[in-house]
Parts: C-alpha cells; structure tokens; sequence
C-alpha cells in the first residue's frame, strides 16, 4: 500500500509541474496576443516569443517538480520537459490534425522543452 502511496505521489509531482507549466504557457500566450494586436509584430519575432514561452514554461514547471522530488532533479526535469512537449504535440495533433515542419524542427523543440525542465528542476 505504501508503494502505491509513492508512485501515486511521483505521477502527481509530474501533474502539478505540467499544471503549472501550462498555466504558465497561457498567460504568456495571452500577453503575446496582446503584443501582437498593440505592437504588430511580425511572424519571425512572434514565433521567437513562442519557443522563448516554451523553454520559460517549462523552467517553471521545472522548479516545481524540482522542489517535489529533492532528488535526481535533472530526471524530474527531463521528464516534465518531455512530457510537456509529448503533450504539446497530442494537443496540435489534436487541432489541425497534421504535424508541420520537419524533423528538426521537433528535434530542436524537444531539446528546449526538456532542458528548460532540466534546468528548472536543478536551480530549485
């Protein structure tokens, strides 16, 4: 029953850190939209602004399962960070029901959404 307890624990941190990062995620979505309708920003500074939302989302949320875990943080922050992008992709998936760009591209947001996560998890 114990163990349980444990593993029921670890799949919550993992939650409450992506709660946080999503949460975290919209507003800064929602601040982007208003820059963009005030200052007219065009298409390379705004999808700067979304990678940029990425890795800050996910550096938070990195902080909150690193302050959970206590121990082995860089893997907590990996995994919050994959787990973050797992879930960014089943959500765009989900909308337009294709994936665009190339691999690289997925490769390189990847690697950002999970070291944000680690780097977040190891400055807790």
């Amino acid at each position: 029953m114990e163990r349980r307890i444990r593993k029921d624990t670890k799949i919550l941190w993992v939650l409450k850190g992506l709660l946080v990062s999503y949460v975290v995620t919209g507003v800064l979505l929602l601040l982007l939209a208003m820059a963009l309708y005030r200052l007219e920003l065009n298409e390379k500074s705004v999808s700067a602004a979304v990678i940029v939302i990425y890795v800050l989302s996910t550096l938070v949320g990195g902080i909150v399962i690193g302050k959970l875990a206590k121990v082995r943080r860089f893997l907590w922050g990996l995994l919050l960070g994959g787990s973050y992008f797992t879930l960014l992709m089943l959500i765009t998936l989900g909308v337009y029901h294709t994936l665009s760009g190339d691999g690289v591209h997925f490769l390189t947001i990847f690697v950002l959404c999970a070291g944000g996560g680690m780097a977040g998890a190891m400055i807790s």
